[in-house]
């Protein structure tokens, strides 16, 4: 079942996912037999803001299967420096590449440049919205230690408004059967409505708290996060709510035997270092995993036939109001919205726009 972009993990389908996890773990039991399954290709890596683990692991996850990489990971050292548009740089990378993969700090932006590629589009993060194969990595990683998605209670805890890998998983998971969330986070960080309301839609079993000590014996799994300074806009507000939530060995006592602990990482303080002894940590092996899954969906994405994009009706101005929205940042950009009941929702970031 073919998914030529992936921009956000709401179109993922549970065929498509099923498709790409028998992969992943042909991969994983056999991975001799993919070492030239990408000869030939190229992958172009877009980072516009810094990573480790995701930069590293889709580099990684092309050399091993036999494929090349370019790209940036400081846009300072590309032309976007001298003001080349994002539709230019797509366009232009879209020539050279099989494929691009591309982190950015504005939200909606790899579905903007979905719009002027002739190749593969691939969300490696855009700012505090979505990080689908981060999910692709914690799906793999609940499969492999649980054996299945389904039945469990999982607690993300952290900064829920501004973490786009907490969104993304929230979207995902919606698609399971009988799971249900504990939205554990500061009042100031809880999550954004428009997630609030999907989990409403899907009729998803949640319950919003602000303390992590007393849902911790109800838990299958935990989703720790940090508290992300490099979203906020005031630095008080930082200061109020950065180390809220720290796990330590101590509290893992009162969890259950069969637990698994989850980060997609950088952690910061909100694991104590003892913790990295227990076995139900499994925040490292996940990260792993990361590069298995990319090494699947590159795999998939680097074989799809060149396609050239619709047009494209260019726009007059931001609409969306949210300042971290790609619209802001490139004005050429459509008017992609959708109706509600009241008002519309920005397509690129999820941002409500207000009244008709």
């Amino acid at each position: 079942m073919e998914q030529r972009h992936l921009i956000n993990i709401d179109t993922m389908s549970l065929d498509w996912w099923e498709e790409l996890y028998a992969l992943c773990s042909r991969i994983i039991d056999n991975p001799s037999d993919f070492n030239d399954a990408c000869r030939g290709k190229v992958m172009a890596s877009l980072f516009y803001e810094p990573s480790t683990r995701t930069n590293f692991s889709f580099q990684t996850a092309m050399m091993r299967l036999g494929g090349s990489v370019f790209g940036f990971s400081n846009p300072a050292s590309s032309s976007i420096a001298k003001g080349e548009t994002l539709m230019d740089t797509i366009k232009i990378c879209s020539a050279y590449a099989d494929a691009i993969v591309m982190r950015t700090p504005w939200e909606g932006a790899a579905l903007a440049a979905s719009l002027y590629s002739e190749i593969p589009v691939i969300n490696a993060g855009d700012g505090g919205h979505m990080h689908p194969t981060q999910t692709l990595t914690d799906l793999t990683t609940i499969c492999r230690k649980r054996g299945s998605i389904e039945n469990f209670n999982i607690g993300l805890c952290g900064d829920l408004k501004n973490g786009r890998t907490v969104h993304s998983l929230i979207m995902a998971l919606s698609k399971f059967p009988n799971i249900s969330f504990y939205l554990i986070s500061p009042r100031d960080l809880a999550a954004p409505d428009y997630i609030l309301q999907h989990l409403k839609r899907e009729n998803q079993r949640f319950i919003e708290v602000t303390g992590l000590d007393a849902v911790m014996p109800q838990l299958d799994i935990l989703y720790m996060t940090r508290i992300q300074k490099e979203r906020f806009t005031d630095p008080l507000e930082y200061e109020r709510n950065k180390g809220v939530y720290i796990l330590t060995k101590s509290k893992m006592k009162r969890a259950k035997k069969d637990l698994i602990v989850m980060h997609p990482l950088p952690r910061v303080d909100e694991i104590a270092l003892d913790v990295d002894e227990d076995p139900r940590a499994v925040y490292f092996e996940q990260a792993r995993f990361g590069m298995f899954i990319r090494m699947a969906l590159l795999y998939t994405m680097c074989r799809m036939p060149r396609k050239a994009p619709g047009a494209v009706k260019a726009g007059k101005g931001p609409v969306c109001t949210n300042p971290r929205c790609i619209t802001q940042q490139e004005h050429y950009l459509p008017n992609l919205t959708r109706e509600l009941e009241r008002g519309r929702r920005c397509l690129f970031c999820d941002e409500e726009i207000g009244g008709k």
